[in-house]
């Protein structure tokens, strides 16, 4: 009884390596013949290789907390996995706002790494106008997403996201009207 199931055995070992060499996209040969399947393997292979990449599947477990800055505005961000609002103060962001220019300069973090609809998002702004306060919550969230995942460094960094951008307004000097500005010249 033993000798038929050493027979078998090889047979066995034999039957899963050619579903391999099939699923690997080789096409069997019958009689020296391809099967007709290898021209629509082909096609879909090329399909495979054209499409977009999927975007990056990465949601970390938990909440992910930091700081962004900007002009005098000071963001306190929290990330975490959701729905995709984003609530600053208690309000949504285009409320707080109000101009899509700076609503998309606020989100463009995560328009940078796909990630957009992917995490809820609250922020706390202090100080500043609202400029400042749109870069100040795209300096946090950019913060939070490489805290997430290092990965998003080098994406962030290209877009100067993670830069944290200084320039103020500059203050006005004595004998000047402003920063800069002179008083009219007047000849006589």
């Amino acid at each position: 009884e033993s000798a038929p199931a050493a027979e078998s055995a090889p047979a066995a070992e034999a039957a899963p390596a050619e579903a391999s060499a099939d699923a690997a996209g080789s096409a069997p040969v019958t009689d020296g013949e391809p099967a007709a399947d290898a021209e629509t393997s082909d096609i879909a292979d090329a399909a495979a290789e054209e499409a977009p990449p999927a975007p990056l599947p990465f949601v970390p477990s938990g909440r992910i907390i930091a700081t962004g800055k900007r002009k005098s505005s000071i963001a306190r961000v929290i990330i975490e996995p959701g729905d995709g609002t984003i609530t600053c103060n208690g309000r949504p962001l285009e409320e707080l706002l109000g101009r899509r220019s700076l609503v998309q300069i606020a989100r463009k973090p995560l328009a940078t790494v796909a990630l957009e609809g992917t995490f809820s998002i609250q922020a706390n702004v202090t100080g500043g106008g609202v400029s400042g306060q749109a870069g100040a919550i795209s300096h946090g969230i950019a913060r939070a997403l490489v805290k997430a995942d290092e990965n998003f460094r080098p994406a962030l960094k290209s877009e100067g996201l993670l830069t944290r951008d200084d320039r103020r307004k500059e203050r006005k000097k004595a004998g000047l009207r402003g920063a800069r500005a002179k008083p009219q010249f007047s000849k006589r």
